[in-house]
């Protein structure tokens, strides 16, 4: 899993999944307006819908799935 993740405090770590709206609480990339636009536009950002549960009205964030996803894509660019 990429070094961000696991240079994360314990708690958080072990957290699976963390609202949408609660996101830069606990990291600082991507900004919650930014994660929206990725959702809008989820056809041109490879895969971002696995990391995603909508439950209800709320949007939550499957943490170690992004990181997992996030590592993909930056290992396409390089």
């Amino acid at each position: 899993m990429t070094e961000n993740f696991a240079n994360l405090p314990e708690q958080i770590r072990n957290m699976d999944m963390c609202l949408l709206s609660d996101w830069n609480k606990y990291f600082e990339y991507p900004r919650v307006a930014s994660f929206r636009q990725m959702l809008f536009y989820a056809d041109k950002y490879n895969g971002i819908e696995k990391v995603v549960r909508k439950i209800g009205g709320r949007i939550y964030i499957k943490i170690s799935a992004f990181f997992k996803w996030l590592d993909e894509q930056t290992a396409e660019v390089r």
